[in-house]
């Protein structure tokens, strides 16, 4: 039987980005003795990761005074970041459940090749699937095609009748509908395009996948 391909988001899909850039916050401002109010200035200068990393540090260097180099904090960021990142059991579980089932599962994140793979290798995410897609690495984001095509050669499945799990509208379900993968948007993020299926966990994602599949043999 030919193999089935789940793909994954990784941050704020598979582990909580957000939640863990809060105690990277915490600790970095703490560390540099920045003020009670630094690492909520940081979180709001974030916007979920999606401001790029050299302007965040810019702001940073600016608003605090900080002699460090741009480049240099941003460096010392990527390697820090991911040590505050965990993932829970039962997302754990419930990638097992998938390659039990004969699914492949690919990891599929926009980000730095240095900062994700950490991540991956720090909440045991490294050994739960079978392959990582970085954009950095691969040298195309989501949402185009092409990194859901690099990821499916990578896991050894085909995209047809695959899946793809994510958060983002515009990158996971808008890059997953693009690939010809059904979608699934965990959280209540607002924009256009729609979602085969819309969760407010991620562990509600894995019985869909599951379900699905044992619909298409029947």
């Amino acid at each position: 039987m030919t193999p089935r391909l789940a793909c994954f988001d990784l941050d704020n899909t598979l582990i909580d980005r957000d939640a863990a850039f809060q105690q990277w916050a915490r600790w970095w401002t703490e560390r540099a003795g920045l003020g009670a109010d630094a690492a909520d200035w940081l979180v709001a200068q974030d916007n979920s990761g999606f401001t790029p990393r050299a302007q965040l540090f810019g702001l940073a260097r600016a608003r605090f005074g900080l002699a460090t180099p741009v480049e240099e904090l941003v460096a010392s960021y990527h390697e820090e970041h991911p040590r505050f990142t965990w993932v829970e059991q039962p997302v754990l579980d419930g990638l097992a459940a998938l390659r039990e089932a004969g699914w492949r599962i690919a990891v599929v994140t926009n980000g730095e090749t240095v900062q994700q793979s950490l991540k991956l290798a720090h909440t045991g995410l490294e050994a739960a699937v079978d392959f990582a897609c970085i954009s950095e690495s691969v040298g195309v984001r989501k949402p185009a095609r092409q990194i859901f095509e690099a990821a499916a050669t990578g896991a050894g499945a085909p995209l047809e009748n695959g899946w793809m799990v994510g958060d983002h509208p515009s990158y996971d379900i808008a890059g997953g509908r693009t690939a010809g993968l059904h979608t699934i948007q965990v959280g209540r993020r607002n924009g256009p395009p729609t979602p085969d299926h819309q969760v407010d966990a991620i562990t509600a994602a894995f019985p869909l996948i599951l379900e699905g599949s044992s619909r298409s043999l029947n």
